[in-house]
């Protein structure tokens, strides 16, 4: 597959419904840091976060046949909100499985954008077995959200708007889960940039991807105890090769570490950030060295947030 290309077939193919997101900057961050920061400020995307744009690359490349019995996913969070909107601007059913025990604002998300809940168990099989259910049940096309091709490509696309808005950037930094932002942001990278490099951010709680560089195969995580809820998730047949050839380095922080970075980017950029995407910022203060002078693209990934139940 000629990535170049298909990174720009998805931008243009996307463009007329996602938000071309800004970047924001900060003096005071900046000398936080000791490197010149970019952040390209994902969460204000529709629907609250970058998992827009793979949506809607998905759904938009399918044949009318199959548009016209639906799309289905399993999603807890942003992807579900993604999906639900995407189908519902092009006109497409849209079915979500999604756990019971998904928190009740995620839920209202996907209602309000006219998905429909298909509810299972919490465990990553349980919500596999019952969209495959759905698959045979209602003839629909599955989306994965994080390691279909198409998906990852559309991700990619925040990170090449960032480097044709700021072509002298030498690396670009996003946090990691499933694994779809990541390598998206690392073939745009690798295919965009001048020799830019892409780095990771991981939470120590759910560290299964820097794990898996280290070992050469995909790792799993036994435990997900961070408040970084998006980057639960493990990388797939797709996302892992894309990152093992492209990403220069994962790096690994502690809660506090993410809570830090998460109030930063609130007091300073005043603007709304979950905590997965703060990530990638406490990323670069911890590893100062690794970014010090240098210009740093930041994907902020979202802005979805229960403020009733903030970590700080």
């Amino acid at each position: 597959m000629n990535y170049k290309d298909e990174l720009l077939k998805a931008h243009k193919r996307i463009l007329p419904f996602i938000h071309k997101t800004p970047v924001l900057t900060s003096t005071l961050l900046n000398e936080i840091s000791e490197a010149t920061l970019f952040f390209k400020c994902e969460n204000f995307q529709k629907m609250g976060a970058f998992k827009m744009r793979g949506a809607l690359n998905a759904i938009l490349q399918l044949t009318e046949t199959q548009k016209n019995k639906g799309v289905v996913t399993h999603s807890s969070g942003n992807f579900a909100q993604a999906i639900a909107l995407s189908a519902k601007l092009l006109g497409v059913k849209a079915f979500i499985v999604m756990p019971k025990n998904a928190p009740k604002v995620k839920k209202d998300a996907v209602l309000s954008y006219g998905g429909t809940i298909i509810e299972s168990d919490s465990t990553p099989i349980a919500r596999e077995l019952k969209a495959d259910e759905v698959v045979k049940e209602k003839g629909a096309t599955f989306i994965h959200p994080s390691n279909d091709i198409p998906v990852i490509i559309g991700q990619g696309t925040a990170a090449l708007e960032l480097l044709k808005n700021q072509p002298d950037i030498e690396t670009i930094i996003a946090p990691v889960g499933g694994g779809g932002l990541l390598s998206g942001t690392a073939l745009a990278t690798n295919f965009f940039g001048n020799n830019c490099k892409a780095y990771a951010g991981e939470p120590d709680e759910a560290n299964d991807a820097f794990r898996s560089l280290k070992s050469g195969k995909i790792e799993i995580n036994t435990t997900t105890n961070t408040i970084a809820d998006g980057l639960r998730t493990q990388l797939g047949s797709n996302t892992f090769p894309i990152i093992q050839k492209y990403v220069s380095e994962i790096i690994c922080v502690s809660e506090d570490e993410i809570l830090t970075a998460m109030k930063l980017i609130w007091e300073r950029l005043k603007i709304v950030v979950e905590p997965s995407s703060a990530v990638a910022f406490a990323a670069i203060l911890k590893r100062k060295e690794i970014f010090k002078n240098k210009k740093v693209g930041v994907i902020l990934s979202g802005g979805n947030v229960d403020l009733t139940n903030l970590p700080f």
